[in-house]
C-alpha cells in the first residue's frame, strides 16, 4: 500500500490510501477492514498490526457484520470503563498516600479511607472496626453512610459474625445476603445492629501489619443483595493496607512524641535540679536563711514548700498555757497575734522519722517530707505540698534542699549561740557588776542591737506546770513529783508547797531558746539565773516616757504590765506549756545607772513567786497588778499609786460632783457592811446610802464586795484616810 496526496480547491492537501495495486479496497472489503481495526483495538494489538487489519480479523460465519461490530464496540467500551475505574482507584490510592504522608490527624485519615472505599465500590455503607486486645474483641471505629446508633456502637467478639471471622482468620470474607448466610456465627447483638442498619451484602477485609498482625477490619456493604467482584475485594484490601499503615504510623509517631516529651521533661527536670543546686549553693555562700531555701524550692518545683521545726513533731504536749508553735524556725517565737498552731495529729511526725531513718524524702498523703537533721539530731523537716507524684530527680532536689537547710540551721544556731552568750554575759554584768563603765556598756549593747539608754523592765520567767490531777499534794513536795523535783523547784524560786511538775531538760532548753530569740527580736537581753530566766526588755516607745526622766507614772506602769503579759503568752506558745513572768518597775536607763538593773531583779522575782502562790500560772504581771500585795513586793512603796488604782474612779467622781462616795464607802465598811448603821454615821437616809453604794458598784465594778476586792478597798480607804491624799 502507498499513499498519494491531492490538493483541493482551498489549497490544502489531503492524503488517501490505496492498495498495493494502486486502487482502494473493493466495496465489500471496507466493512471487513473496519471490523479488523475494531478487533485490533479490542485486543490491544501493537501499532504495526494496523498495516494489515484483514490478517487479524477472525471471520465469524453466519454473524452479520453489524452485530460483530457491536460486540467489538462493547468490548472496547468495557475496556475503557475498566481503565477509567482503575484510574479512579489509583487516584484515590494516591490521595490516600498523600494524606498518610501529611498524617494531620488519624481520625481524618481513617474517615477519608472509608469515604473513598464507599465511593469507589459504589456501596451504600462503609465502615471500619479496630481490635481491642484488652477486651479480646473488635469495636466500631469509623462509619460512613450509617444511620443506626446501635450499629455505630457495635462490638464483635472474635469469630462472631463476618467481621469477627475476618479479625480472627486474617482473611477477607464477602456475602451477598448476610442475614441468610449460614457460614457466619450469628449473635443477637450483631444481628440486631445489622438489621437496624438494614445491611444485606457485606464485604470485609483485614487490616494487617507486617502481613501477620490483624489490627482491625475494613468493610463495604449494601442494603440489597450484591456480589462483590475480585477486583473490588482487591481494591478494598489496598485501602485496608493503607489504613493499617496509617494506624501503625500514628502509633509510632505517638510513641516518638511521647519519648521526646519524656526526654524534654527529663531535660527540664535536670535543668531545674541544676538551677536549684546553683541557687542553694549561692544561699549558703551569702548566708541565706530557711525562708530563702523554701522560696527557691517552691519556685523550682512549682509547689508549696513549708519548713517545720522539730518541736512540731509530736514531742511537745499541749498544756493549758499554750501550744506548740507552727512553722517557725528553731527557737523562734510566733509573731504577735498569730493563732497558736496545735501539734499536728497527721502522719507527718511518723513520715519525718521514716525520712530521717532512711535518709530519703518520703511521701505522706499528697505531700513529700524530707527530714532536716545533722549528726542524728532532728532539726526539722521540709514539706512539699501539691506534688503527690515526684520524679526521682525532683525527689533528690528536695533531699538536697533539706541538707542545705540543716547546714543553715547549724550555722544559725552557732551564730545564735554566740550572740546569746554575748547577750547573757552583758546582762550578767548588769546584774552582778553595778559599777561598769556606761560607755563600755553602750558599746557592747550596740554590737547585739540593744539600746540601754531607753526605759526597760526586768522580767523573771520560769516554766510553771500545773500539778498532776489526782496526785497527792503536801507541803514539802511538788504534787506527783519525786523529792528531787522539789529541790529543783526550790532552786528555781518556786514555792515548794504549790509547785507543779519539774520541767525536763528539753523544755528548759526550748524555754531558753525562745527567750533568747525573743530578746533578740525585741532588742533586749536574756540570761539564765536561779534556775529560771531573766530578761531585760525595752518598754514600748509610746508608753515609756522621756529617756532619763525616771518617769514611773501610770503609762509606764501599764507598759510594764503589758510587756509582762505579752512575754508570758509568747513564751508559753513557743514552749508548749505555761510560762509565768514577773516584772519589775521601769528601769529608766540601764546604761546610765547600771545598778538599777540589779536592784530591780529581786522585785521581778518576788512578783513571779506571788503569781505562782496565787495560782496564776502562765500569767505575767508587775507589782502594780497584784493589789495590796504589790505594796509588799515593790521596793518603792507607792501608796498614792495604790490608792489611785483601787479608789481612783470614786475619788474622781467625788471631786467632779462634790459627792461623798468615798466617805460613804468608808462608813459602810466601818459599820460592818451595814447600810442601816452607816446611815447613822453619815446622818442620811438609808436609801441615800443604798444609792451611793449602787453608784460605787458602777464605778469600781460589780465585784467590789468580793472578799479579795473588799480587802483591797478597805486597805486603800485606810491609807487614804491616814495620808489625807484626797484626789491623789
Amino acid at each position: 500500500m502507498h499513499s498519494t496526496t491531492d490538493h483541493g480547491p482551498d489549497g490544502h492537501s489531503s492524503a488517501r490510501h490505496e492498495s498495493a495495486a494502486g486502487h482502494e479496497p473493493p466495496g465489500d472489503a471496507a466493512p471487513a477492514a473496519c471490523l479488523g481495526y475494531l478487533e485490533l483495538l479490542a485486543r490491544g494489538a501493537p501499532a504495526e498490526a494496523y498495516e494489515d487489519p484483514a490478517a487479524h480479523t477472525a471471520a465469524e460465519g453466519g454473524v452479520p457484520a453489524a452485530e460483530q461490530g457491536k460486540q467489538l464496540a462493547l468490548r472496547i467500551h468495557a475496556e475503557l470503563e475498566g481503565r477509567r475505574r482503575r484510574e479512579a482507584e489509583l487516584t484515590a490510592l494516591f490521595e490516600t498516600v498523600h494524606d498518610l504522608a501529611g498524617l494531620r490527624d488519624l481520625d481524618d485519615v481513617l474517615q477519608a479511607i472509608v469515604q473513598r472505599a464507599r465511593r469507589l465500590l459504589g456501596t451504600e455503607v462503609a465502615y471500619m472496626t479496630l481490635n481491642d486486645p484488652e477486651r479480646g474483641d473488635t469495636y466500631m471505629r469509623v462509619t460512613e453512610g450509617s444511620v443506626s446508633a446501635r450499629f455505630q456502637q457495635l462490638r464483635l467478639g472474635m469469630g462472631e459474625g463476618l467481621g469477627g471471622l475476618v479479625a480472627q482468620t486474617a482473611r477477607p470474607y464477602a456475602t451477598q445476603d448476610y442475614p441468610r448466610d449460614a457460614r457466619f456465627q450469628h449473635t443477637l447483638p450483631i444481628d440486631r445492629g445489622v438489621g437496624e442498619e438494614g445491611l444485606v451484602a457485606i464485604l470485609g477485609v483485614p487490616l494487617l501489619l507486617g502481613g501477620r498482625e490483624v489490627i482491625g477490619v475494613l468493610y463495604a456493604a449494601d442494603r440489597r443483595e450484591r456480589v462483590f467482584e475480585p477486583e473490588q475485594i482487591a481494591l478494598l484490601r489496598s485501602f485496608a493496607a493503607h489504613a493499617a499503615v496509617a494506624i501503625d504510623s500514628t502509633r509510632l509517631l505517638t510513641e516518638t512524641t511521647q519519648a521526646l516529651a519524656g526526654l524534654r521533661a527529663v531535660n527540664e527536670t535536670i535543668r531545674r535540679a541544676s538551677d536549684i543546686h546553683d541557687r542553694l549553693t549561692e544561699l549558703v555562700l551569702r548566708g541565706g536563711g530557711v525562708d530563702d531555701v523554701t522560696r527557691a524550692l517552691a519556685e523550682v518545683l512549682g509547689g508549696r514548700v513549708e519548713f517545720r521545726d522539730s518541736v512540731r513533731f509530736g514531742d511537745v504536749p499541749a498544756q493549758a498555757g499554750g501550744v506548740a508553735p507552727g512553722g517557725v524556725a528553731s527557737g523562734g517565737v510566733p509573731p504577735e497575734g498569730a493563732p497558736p498552731a496545735p501539734v499536728p495529729s497527721d502522719g507527718v511526725p511518723a513520715a519525718v522519722e521514716r525520712s530521717r531513718r532512711d535518709g530519703h524524702a518520703v511521701r505522706e498523703g499528697g505531700s513529700w517530707v524530707s527530714a532536716v537533721s545533722a549528726g542524728g539530731e532532728l532539726l526539722g523537716a521540709l514539706l512539699l505540698h501539691g506534688h503527690p507524684d515526684l520524679d526521682p530527680v525532683d525527689q533528690r532536689t528536695l533531699e538536697r534542699a533539706a541538707m542545705v537547710t540543716s547546714l543553715l540551721q547549724l550555722a544559725r544556731r552557732s551564730a545564735g549561740e554566740a550572740e546569746q552568750r554575748v547577750r547573757g554575759e552583758l546582762l550578767d554584768d548588769l546584774l552582778d557588776a553595778a559599777h561598769r563603765d556606761p560607755h563600755l556598756l553602750r558599746d557592747r549593747a550596740a554590737r547585739v542591737g540593744a539600746d540601754l539608754d531607753v526605759p526597760h523592765t526586768v522580767l523573771a520567767a520560769r516554766l510553771d506546770r500545773a500539778p498532776d490531777a489526782g496526785a497527792p499534794s503536801d507541803a514539802g513536795t511538788p504534787s506527783g513529783g519525786p523529792p528531787g523535783d522539789a529541790a529543783h523547784a526550790s532552786a528555781a524560786g518556786a514555792p515548794p508547797h504549790d509547785a507543779g511538775q519539774a520541767p525536763d531538760e528539753a523544755e528548759r532548753q526550748r524555754l531558753w531558746s525562745a527567750a533568747a530569740h525573743l530578746a533578740a527580736t525585741r532588742r533586749g537581753l536574756a540570761a539564765t539565773r536561779d534556775g529560771g530566766l531573766v530578761l531585760l526588755l525595752p518598754l514600748e516607745a509610746t508608753d515609756r516616757g522621756a529617756p532619763d526622766s525616771g518617769d514611773t507614772g501610770p503609762d509606764s506602769a501599764d507598759a510594764v504590765s503589758r510587756t509582762a503579759r505579752r512575754t508570758a503568752a509568747e513564751l508559753g506558745r513557743a514552749v508548749g506549756c505555761p510560762v509565768t513572768v514577773g516584772a519589775s518597775v521601769p528601769v529608766p536607763s540601764p546604761a546610765t545607772r547600771p545598778g538599777s538593773v540589779a536592784a530591780a531583779y529581786p522585785e521581778a522575782r518576788r512578783c513571779l513567786d506571788v503569781l505562782s502562790l496565787l495560782g496564776r500560772r502562765g500569767d505575767g504581771a508587775a507589782a502594780e497588778d497584784l493589789g495590796f500585795l504589790g505594796l509588799l513586793l515593790a521596793d518603792t512603796r507607792d501608796v498614792t499609786g495604790f490608792v489611785r488604782r483601787v479608789l481612783g474612779p470614786a475619788l474622781d467622781y467625788d471631786r467632779r460632783r462634790g459627792t461623798e462616795l468615798v466617805a460613804t464607802l468608808d462608813a459602810y465598811f466601818e459599820s460592818g457592811a451595814s447600810p442601816v448603821r452607816a446611815k447613822d454615821v453619815l446622818h442620811v437616809h438609808v436609801n441615800t446610802v443604798a444609792q451611793r453604794l449602787e453608784r460605787v458598784g458602777r464605778l469600781l465594778g460589780d465585784d467590789w464586795q468580793a472578799p479579795h476586792r473588799a480587802l483591797e478597798i478597805q486597805l486603800a480607804l485606810r491609807l487614804h484616810r491616814l495620808t489625807g491624799a484626797l484626789g491623789g
